[in-house]
């Protein structure tokens, strides 16, 4: 492995050590030739290596320019190409349309952007075939969280409406270095197929289910009152009278649908 880069605070950097726990993550991802596998924040190469001895080829996108030159010292252009920037700001989209092929997408998630980040990875949805992503242990609960759960909230919702997920396993803090505070998690995530996605209005339906946990102990009758009156609730079954928090992804979408037909 590289030494001497220091791990940059800005960048949330923790880099990840143990052979095992990378042995895991690359089996679960099951990487195979002719695959348009992205990594995000390839870091030092732990994942890098066993990523791209078996898939031929590996896009990464990088922000530390450190990081890149050592990227372009170690790798030729046949082997990799490295795509320099914020993953934020990182057109998934036409990658896909360039590569004329979906993406799979994977990496250990910076901690301080991991959330903005997942949201602009889902309006790339249509052109993934999968995601496996490291998380901070918590966000990842809060992804696959239930309703009634303390960790559902408005990411669990908008993540499970647009994906199939599931938390594969946990990586403690010894895995990297430095070791981070926190315990990780890794997540697998699944764009489901286009048909399964019945929502009729998507950016109406991300405005309820923000302004339902807006204020997690206030009922959906005072939370939703700019949005849904009593009629809207008993239209579709909902009592006003319940949190956000136990709804279901299903209750939203229809409360969704019927407040988006009011508006045509």
């Amino acid at each position: 492995m590289p030494q001497g880069h220091q791990a940059r605070k800005r960048f949330g950097q923790n880099f990840l050590v143990d052979p095992n726990i990378i042995g895991k993550i690359v089996a679960a991802i099951a990487p195979k030739p002719g695959q348009t596998v992205v990594e995000i924040g390839p870091g030092l190469g732990a994942l890098t290596r066993p990523l791209l001895a078996a898939c031929g080829h590996l896009h990464v996108v990088e922000i530390d320019r450190d990081l890149i030159a050592r990227l372009h010292e170690e790798y030729t252009a046949e082997q990799m190409t490295v795509h320099e920037g914020d993953a934020l700001k990182f057109d998934f989209g036409a990658l896909a349309a360039e590569v004329n092929g979906p993406l799979r997408v994977v990496g250990n998630l910076p901690y301080n952007i991991s959330t903005p980040l997942l949201f602009h990875l889902a309006d790339a949805a249509d052109r993934v075939q999968d995601m496996t992503f490291m998380l901070q242990k918590e966000v990842v609960q809060r992804m696959v969280g239930e309703p009634g759960e303390e960790a559902y909230g408005r990411l669990s919702v908008m993540l499970q409406y647009r994906f199939e997920m599931a938390r594969l396993f946990d990586v403690p803090p010894g895995a990297f270095r430095p070791a981070p505070k926190v315990v990780s998690s890794i997540v697998y995530m699944r764009p489901k197929p286009i048909e399964a996605l019945d929502c009729s209005d998507e950016k109406l339906l991300s405005r309820v289910v923000t302004a339902a946990f807006g204020q997690r102990r206030k009922t959906l009758r005072n939370t939703l009152r700019d949005i849904a009156g009593e009629s809207d609730f008993s239209a579709t079954q909902i009592d006003p009278g319940a949190r956000g928090e136990t709804l279901s992804v299903a209750d939203y979408v229809r409360l969704t649908n019927h407040l988006a037909g009011g508006m045509t």
